[in-house]
């Protein structure tokens, strides 16, 4: 494996780690008290079986569907880590700690080992051994999301089951609880709740708030014709739509869904179908079309199109980071996203750019963190690290001996 990695220093590490346990100490005695006495029997953010680090984590999910190989890269270490073979997988999503390899009769799960907690005023980073977890049932069209307690597997059919997050986390997938009735949309853990589309014969689907045994608690008005695509942002649930997109939002108990509209009519396949951004990031991307590529600002409640050249694959790291594009030449291009102007480009990165993505041959992917993006080069047998704040100079180079079609970053 080629690598060329930036030197990170062990002194703020530690100083970082110091401080962080610190103001978890200070929490955790706040919280003590005769009221809560079994708050001081573990340490607060305690993981069983993990290591405490004081920065991301981060690994890499990396598939050939042609052999069904799969692989996880290690960014800290540099490592490759050798899983087991997965034949028939079409597919790969995460939810940012577990692995989904979806292929025709069902999907494996996988703990990468590696994931964050999230407590508002600061954030944890875990490490923790890669494990096979087990299979879950569902073919072609399902559809997987996750919250820190619910995993909800929604098939092709529309019927949802919910696992429990802490099965998972055991090594176990558990038995799940079916949700009555069926959705138009893959159903979305959110704010202890599960935000699910319904919809009755050819009407627009609608906005169904669950709590997490189905039992629907709010429904607030909203309308969604042909549903495609979602997100979970810092500002809520993102649901693609066919002029624009809802944002159901809850606060304290109390859920609204507010319409983002294009602004103006958009043909069928110029619209956002599947959203791109970098977890808990506000800023969404998604194609618009085959030149062109969709920007929702979720603070602003606003579209932006960026023209841009033939569209590949594209990603942002949010407010104040470029839009990355993969397009046709095979280069990375950066662009303003309030402005639309290309601000920087790499030479051709990727030799064997596909016309049309495949089963065994999907588009590559831009993977995006707090500080780098990710590129596989399937044909060339390598991913590329890229340090988007620094003109799209890249960082390292990761040589494989498997083909990483599929690729998903976990640990953020």
């Amino acid at each position: 494996m080629s690598v060329r990695s930036r030197t990170r220093p062990l002194v703020p590490a530690l100083l970082s780690a110091a401080l962080l346990t610190a103001g978890c100490a200070g929490q955790e005695d706040a919280e003590s008290g005769p009221e809560n006495p079994s708050s001081s029997a573990t340490p607060h953010g305690y993981v069983e079986g993990a290591t405490e680090a004081a920065e991301q984590q981060s690994r890499l999910l990396l598939g050939d569907p042609g052999t069904g190989d799969t692989r996880v890269l290690d960014l800290i270490t540099g490592k490759i880590h050798d899983t087991a073979r997965r034949a028939g997988v079409t597919e790969l999503t995460t939810d940012g700690r577990f692995g989904y390899f979806h292929g025709a009769d069902g999907t494996h799960v996988l703990d990468s080992g590696a994931w964050m907690v999230d407590h508002g005023d600061h954030v944890h980073y875990y490490r923790a051994k890669i494990q096979e977890v087990g299979e879950l049932p569902g073919g072609p069209g399902t559809s997987i999301r996750s919250d820190a307690g619910a995993t909800v597997v929604t098939a092709a059919d529309g019927t949802a089951d919910v696992h429990s997050r802490a099965d998972l986390e055991k090594g176990t997938l558990g038995t799940p609880a079916r949700l009555p009735g069926t959705y138009a949309g893959p159903v979305v853990p959110y704010a202890e709740h599960l935000i699910a589309l319904t919809r009755d014969g050819d009407a627009p689907a609608k906005v169904a708030v669950l709590d997490r045994s189905g039992k629907r608690v709010a429904a607030p008005e909203s309308e969604c014709e042909d549903p495609r695509g979602d997100a979970v942002t810092r500002r809520g649930v993102v649901l693609g739509c066919a002029d624009g997109a809802l944002l159901v939002r809850g606060d304290d108990g109390t859920f609204t869904a507010e319409k983002i509209t294009y602004g103006e009519g958009v043909p069928k396949k110029e619209r956002a179908a599947r959203f791109r951004h970098r977890p808990d990031s506000s800023t969404l991307t998604a194609a618009a079309g085959g030149n062109a590529v969709w920007v929702l600002d979720v603070t602003k409640r606003a579209w932006t199109r960026v023209e841009t050249g033939p569209v590949v694959a594209a990603n942002t790291a949010g407010e104040g980071s470029p839009l990355l594009v993969l397009e046709t030449d095979g280069a990375l291009h950066g662009y303003d996203m309030s402005t639309g102007e290309e601000t920087a480009v790499t030479e051709p990165l990727l030799t064997d750019v596909p016309e049309a993505a495949t089963d065994e041959a999907p588009a590559p992917v831009i993977e995006v963190d707090r500080s780098r993006a990710y590129l596989n080069d399937p044909a060339g047998r390598r991913v590329y690290e890229i340090d988007y704040n620094d003109a799209l100079r890249v960082a390292r180079t990761f040589d494989l001996d498997v083909r990483p079609s599929l690729m998903a970053e976990t640990g953020r």
